[in-house]
């Protein structure tokens, strides 16, 4: 990759990091980031993909979390597509297809 892209990525990847830490669990008052809730985190030029594991399995709010992960990330500039796979929580197959209809 050439070095203008490679700090153009990086940069995008900043930018979906900054977006994360602004998902605040608000049992914890801490970002979904921070938490270490976000892994397989990959960017690219138009499409961000994640893996987002909730709290606990009964998560009450992992629903609401994951929606908001995934229109806070859409809502960078350039950013297309958007994919969130929730995982270790009850509901998550339920979850992962209101996720791919958002």
């Amino acid at each position: 990759m050439p070095r203008r892209e490679l700090g153009r990525a990086m940069a995008k990847e900043e930018e979906v990091i900054s977006k994360l830490r602004g998902i605040i669990d608000p049992h914890t008052n801490i970002s979904v980031y921070d938490m270490g809730l976000i892994s397989e985190l990959k960017v690219s030029k138009e499409a961000v993909s994640l893996t987002f594991r909730p709290t606990s399995p009964f998560c009450p709010l992992g629903v609401q979390l994951a929606h908001n992960i995934k229109r806070s990330v859409m809502s960078i500039k350039g950013i297309k597509k958007v994919d969130v796979k929730v995982i270790g929580h009850v509901q998550e197959q339920m979850i992962n297809k209101s996720l791919a209809e958002l």
